[in-house]
């Protein structure tokens, strides 16, 4: 009797009684304990699912809003890159602008362009070529001394209108009335300043300029230099006038160079517009090496003012 237990069950059809063995009590009881457990995993699963859906549903709230903010970024960087393309468009044209512009002045002062030269590459010839012709014309003779009114005498030999003989003729004779001012045509110290007698030239002025160039002034009336002076291009020198073999007022210009005369007249129409003119016209003097010697002059010059300030910065 101790291995079995009594289940009494009340109904409308009275009581009835039933002997349930110890086992099936047992086996009764792991199955409510194994049920409550599933109760609780599934409770458990449910509340972790439930948990997990939300972090996804997080995650994916968080991926559409880092999706629209790169379609809005997307869409900025698009517009700058229209505005980029825009903005090189315009520099382009503004480039193709600039080396048109460039030619322009390449041709002016004769210099041709370097074949796939970049733009800065080209500024930069311009500007070295641009500021050599500027030396180069600020320190050698060219232009007129006085205001051109044309040539009375050429250079070369003709027949003297004072002897009535042939003779060369150094210079060229300028028209011009007295006391027409004459102005130095290049940077010069006054090596004379006064009446020549044994020239002919009267009142006279000579001007040595830089490598081996001198520039002669004849027949002036007034001399406003001193010999030893310094002056610049456009200095007032003189005035013309009549002195010594003249048989009117004009004025004698003449140039030399290491003391053998060349036409004056190709200087006098040098200027920047027609400056490779005068290479081709004036053959006694050797101008490739006097403009080597002119830009060797600049690099010096430059290379010293660029050290100037290095020196006061370690005096300092």
């Amino acid at each position: 009797m101790n291995n079995h237990f009594t289940v009494t069950i009340h109904d409308d059809n009275g009581v009835r009684q039933f002997n349930v063995h110890r086992f099936m009590k047992k086996a009764l009881i792991y199955a409510l304990l194994f049920i409550i457990t599933l109760v609780f995993i599934a409770v458990g699963t449910i509340l972790y699912l439930n948990n997990t859906i939300t972090e996804v549903e997080k995650k994916r709230e968080g991926v559409e809003f880092a999706y629209k903010q790169m379609k809005q970024n997307n869409q900025d960087l698009q517009k700058s890159m229209l505005a980029t393309q825009g903005s090189l468009v315009k520099k382009k044209k503004e480039l193709d602008e600039l080396s048109d512009s460039l030619s322009e002045i390449e041709t002016l002062i004769g210099l041709k362009p370097i074949t796939h030269s970049s733009i800065a590459q080209r500024v930069t010839a311009t500007k070295l070529n641009s500021q050599q012709r500027m030396m180069l014309m600020q320190l050698i003779p060219n232009g007129s001394p006085v205001k051109y009114r044309g040539i009375t005498s050429k250079f070369g030999y003709r027949i003297h209108p004072t002897l009535k003989r042939r003779e060369f003729h150094r210079g060229t004779d300028m028209k011009a009335k007295m006391n027409t001012p004459i102005y130095a045509t290049a940077d010069a110290v006054v090596e004379w300043a006064a009446y020549h007698k044994k020239s002919g030239y009267g009142r006279l002025i000579i001007l040595a300029h830089i490598y081996g160039f001198r520039s002669y002034y004849g027949h002036l009336n007034k001399i406003v230099v001193k010999s030893g002076q310094f002056v610049k291009k456009g200095d007032l020198i003189g005035y013309t006038g009549n002195s010594g073999m003249s048989n009117g007022p004009h004025l004698h210009y003449e140039i030399r160079f290491i003391q053998r005369n060349v036409n004056p007249y190709w200087f006098i129409k040098w200027t920047q517009k027609n400056y490779d003119e005068i290479f081709q016209k004036e053959k006694k003097i050797p101008w490739q090496s006097l403009i080597t010697a002119i830009s060797n002059l600049m690099v010096q010059t430059q290379t010293q003012q660029s050290s100037q300030p290095e020196q006061k910065s370690k005096g300092k």
